[in-house]
């Protein structure tokens, strides 16, 4: 396990900065950067984010896309004492306000392209110190100025105000503190948002000690296959994510390896970074896999140098497990997690063959129990029920939310336990499979949706009186989303299509409905509860009977 000298995600960065301090510890747009330079970046950060006020506790918001600057910024605000509150780069103004206010942070890390959403909500927040960045801010000058000429480098305008200050500015303050902060490993590190059964993201507070232990554990269990030190690991998940950020900066605090970051989602560039640097590990959802079988210049790159490719968010198709395995030669490692368990559940051992769907086994930080929902009684090996989730240590509550942690955890025969809210099952082997959601969310794109959080922002429509939303089937995204939606009786002319730019004005773009489909009224129960599942065996229905196409054409 993790060295009992390290406390800290600081102190663990620190080891590796001064083993492998030479090494390359991040590429970027074809730059390098050694885990020295990343080191002394990281004590600026902090430096100068102690100049600015924030204290050891306080929260800082990093609303950054995968670049270098999210990893300095990470590892200079855990290094300090502070929390890190990593958001996506896409979240609206209505979104950036709700978690700055919850979680209270005091400062915020964003790039100059969504700095006018941050101007937006400051007034109405506590944040006071605002660190702005262009993504090209850590590449050398010549690459900076070919992205300015020819106008490759996306940027935005920032006026001068105080509070305001830019990144490269603040990493010339000396690479170093005034004082060291003193910690147990029981502080919290990250304060992580993630969907769920409520109208609003809850926070899940992530000590330092979770985050390493869960990092020891994943790392540990691939070191046969690729030693530590030799890996490069191409990110194809976001930093924001826990499946991204354990699998992307466990890394660099437990092994020494490598991170290849990009900047977004492009296919070419991500199948030329696994050529160009011969990496060994590809990390992504099951959408990014079937998307890369699917492009027309696949043929084009050479990906015979991956060795581990892991996949986590979703259920992994049979087909895009097989056509994977045929063409690229290695088997996709399927995992399960939440960020409530700092990510990994269980996960399939690289270097084997698995079960077909299966979502590995569970892993030896986990203790699981598959239970009736309702009773919490444990089910017979291999009949599906609700799981539920222990580790030591383990995440105990939601931020600032008593109602949703009395929901959400169970105390059995003296332990807490997580309710996952998934039903599994698993097999005399200890795989597990997944077999459905007890709740209302959706999984899209590996992302927790959410239904009651989309149907309130419909329901502040002026022309809406009700609205249901349910998750279809989608091989493609696991689920696409489609609102039921009634109108007043008034109301005349109104589309789907207004629906939509209605939500993507108030909804992350990953949230907004696909379709929208217009009834009289909605299932209820006697006490008025709406009854989701109704409307969900209705979708069940038309995909057995292949009326799909038909009912999505009479869609408005």
């Amino acid at each position: 396990m993790i060295s009992a000298n390290i406390h800290s995600i600081g102190e663990a960065f620190q080891n590796q900065a001064e083993t492998h301090s030479h090494s390359t510890g991040l590429f970027f747009l074809g730059t390098g950067y050694t885990y020295e330079r990343l080191y002394r970046w990281v004590l600026s950060f902090a430096h100068s984010l102690e100049d600015a006020g924030i204290e050891p506790g306080d929260r800082v918001i990093l609303y950054l896309p995968n670049c270098p600057q999210w990893v300095v910024s990470w590892l200079g605000i855990l290094t300090l004492g502070a929390s890190a509150v990593p958001i996506t780069p896409i979240y609206t103004p209505h979104d950036l306000k709700y978690i700055a206010n919850d979680s209270g942070a005091k400062g915020i890390v964003c790039t100059d392209v969504n700095y006018g959403y941050v101007e937006q909500v400051l007034s109405e927040t506590q944040i006071g110190t605002v660190i702005h960045a262009n993504v090209a801010d850590l590449l050398p000058i010549w690459k900076r100025v070919f992205g300015a000429l020819f106008d490759r480098v996306p940027g935005g305008k920032v006026g001068k105000k105080s509070y305001a200050i830019s990144f490269r500015k603040f990493l010339s303050s000396p690479p170093e503190l005034s004082s060291q902060p003193s910690l147990t490993g029981e502080e919290m590190a990250v304060l992580l948002y993630t969907g769920g059964t409520t109208r609003s993201p809850k926070g899940v507070p992530i000590s330092h000690r979770q985050f390493l232990e869960v990092s020891w554990v994943h790392f540990k269990g691939h070191e046969e296959v690729i030693p530590w030190g030799e890996n490069v690991i191409v990110q194809g998940a976001p930093l924001f994510h826990i499946l991204g950020q354990v699998f992307g900066m466990g890394p660099l605090l437990i092994c020494g390896d490598t991170l290849v970051l990009l900047p977004r989602m492009n296919l070419d560039g991500m199948m030329d970074a696994i050529q160009r640097h011969h990496a060994k590990t590809l990390l992504g959802v099951p959408a990014l896999y079937r998307m890369i079988l699917d492009h027309e210049r696949l043929d084009f790159y050479d990906l015979s140098s991956l060795v581990y490719c892991m996949c986590g968010g979703d259920v992994l198709p049979n087909e895009v497990a097989r056509r994977w395995r045929e063409r690229i030669g290695v088997s996709i490692c399927n995992g399960y997690g939440a960020t409530e368990t700092v990510g990994g559940i269980s996960m399939s051992p690289p270097g084997r063959e698995h079960p077909s769907q299966a979502m590995g086994l569970v892993l030896p930080n986990k203790e699981v129990r598959i239970v009736d929902s309702e009773s919490l009684n444990e089910m017979p090996l291999g009949t599906p029920g609700e799981i539920l989730v222990r580790s030591e240590p383990m995440v105990t509550n939601y931020w600032n939310k008593p109602e949703e942690t009395r929901e959400a955890y169970v105390e059995l025969d003296g332990k807490l336990w997580y309710r996952t809210a998934d039903v599994v099952s698993m097999d005399r082997d200890g795989y597990l499979y997944f077999v459905d959601r007890t709740v209302d969310t959706i999984k899209h794109k590996g992302y927790r949706v959410s239904a009651s959080e989309i149907e309130a922002v419909l329901q502040e429509h002026p022309a809406v009186v009700g609205s249901c939303v349910v998750g279809i089937p989608d091989p493609q995204f696991g689920n696409r989303i489609k609102a039921y939606v009634v109108l007043k009786e008034d109301i005349k002319g109104m589309t789907g299509y207004d629906l939509i730019r209605w939500c993507r004005d108030k909804l992350v773009s990953y949230k907004v409905p696909h379709y929208i489909e217009f009834r009289d009224m909605l299932p209820k129960s006697k006490v008025g509860k709406l009854l989701r599942r109704e409307i969900r065996n209705e979708e069940k229905k038309r995909l057995e009977k292949g009326k799909w196409d038909e009912a999505l054409s009479d869609d408005t």
